[in-house]
């Protein structure tokens, strides 16, 4: 793999610190911050059910931490144990059609907010910009599109 130039290096982190400021910007201003019950409930709604084990490896944390956020999720009623049908000794989590529409009503205020901050400050050829810059984007995260 070849080093990227100086520009593209610059680039790179121009991109990285304006998208995570962009994210944690509209986070605080809709008040839906990340914590580890939201990151485990996307987890789950992105992925499919999993058990303890394979959740406490995507997200990088212990076994006992990840039941620990578990619980509060399932006592929450935003997720629901489910028998594993490959391991009778392991259940999976899975997220609850209430689960489903928090997630639904948080990525609505998210996306809501975007809106109204891009109508409030984007001219029309600015937002041309930004929608082909959003292809861009999603280009860099999936090589398929």
């Amino acid at each position: 793999m070849t080093r990227p130039s100086p520009d593209v290096a610059d680039l790179a982190e121009d991109l990285r610190s304006a998208v995570s400021a962009f994210v944690r910007s509209v986070r605080y201003d809709t008040d839906t911050p990340r914590s580890a019950g939201s990151d485990t409930l996307e987890l789950l709604d992105r992925g499919g059910p999993a058990n303890i084990a394979a959740l406490a490896q995507v997200r990088n944390v212990k076994h006992q931490s990840m039941r620990l956020v578990t619980a509060q999720l399932e006592e929450d009623g935003l997720i629901e144990r489910m028998p594993d049908p490959h391991d009778g000794r392991s259940v999976l989590f899975a997220v609850t059609a209430q689960g489903r529409e928090r997630l639904r009503a948080l990525r609505a205020a998210r996306a809501a907010h975007i809106a109204d901050i891009i109508a409030e400050r984007l001219t029309p050829g600015e937002c041309a910009e930004l929608r082909a810059a959003v292809r861009l984007i999603g280009r860099l995260a999936d090589p398929a599109r």
